[in-house]
């Protein structure tokens, strides 16, 4: 039988990756939790990550259930509370706490009052991207945004929000083009591999190592570029 003492083994196959001491001072902030943002919150709960906020205003519907990897009990349920059982289970020490609404830039304050505050955009339009970005450059200590059409990804990172001059250039017209409705063509498998490269990135910031400030994959041509 599994004890609550032999789970401080939990992460011990990480270690050399994911440094814990740095991992137990972060707080990681996630708005949109749908197909991409849902696979970070996982990810950082088994990672085993010690405070967990997420910022959803939608519900689960029948068409979230294959893309997203929600279950039909979740279905008419906040996807922030959804998506937070799921996390408590992966991690029942994690402090998590959910915010069901849109996210507001006269919040952002609250939301990252404790903790390294570390920002995972996932929201589906440019404007909104914007929005979420001009409340949280001068409050978080690292960045990942992550873009989806179809089988193509983009993840935009800064390991300085504050001083970023790179990833505002991006949240203009051009774009919206290549993002498009992230919820209109998507599976879980793309979410999946955008939540990883967001993931190795935030743990390259753990480490000290260089950033890769942005990066594209198309899947169907195995095509990977990165700046």
């Amino acid at each position: 039988m599994m004890t609550t003492s032999s789970l401080a083994d939990r992460d011990v196959r990480q270690h050399d990756l994911v440094p814990a001491g740095k991992l137990a001072e972060c707080h990681g902030l996630i708005i949109g939790v749908g197909a991409i943002g849902r696979q970070v919150a996982l990810q950082l709960a088994s990672m085993g990550i010690k405070r967990l906020t997420l910022v959803d205003h939608d519900t689960v519907d029948v068409v979230n259930l294959a893309p997203q990897g929600y279950t039909p009990r979740d279905l008419n349920q906040p996807k922030v509370e959804a998506t937070a059982r799921w996390c408590q289970k992966l991690h029942p020490e994690m402090t998590i706490q959910t915010v069901a609404e849109r996210f507001r830039r006269s919040s952002a304050r609250d939301l990252g009052s404790e903790g390294r505050l570390i920002a995972f955009c996932c929201v589906d339009s440019i404007t909104a991207r914007k929005l979420v970005w001009d409340g949280l450059k001068d409050l978080a200590m690292f960045w990942a945004d992550a873009r989806m059409s179809g089988e193509v990804i983009r993840i935009l990172s800064s390991p300085r929000p504050s001083l970023e001059s790179h990833y505002p250039t991006t949240l203009f017209g051009q774009d919206e083009a290549f993002t498009g409705a992230c919820t209109a063509k998507s599976t879980i498998y793309t979410a999946s591999i955008a939540a990883g490269f967001m993931l190795s990135q935030f743990t390259r910031w753990l480490r000290d190592l260089p950033v890769d400030r942005d990066v594209g994959l198309n899947l169907l041509s195995s095509e990977l570029n990165v700046t």
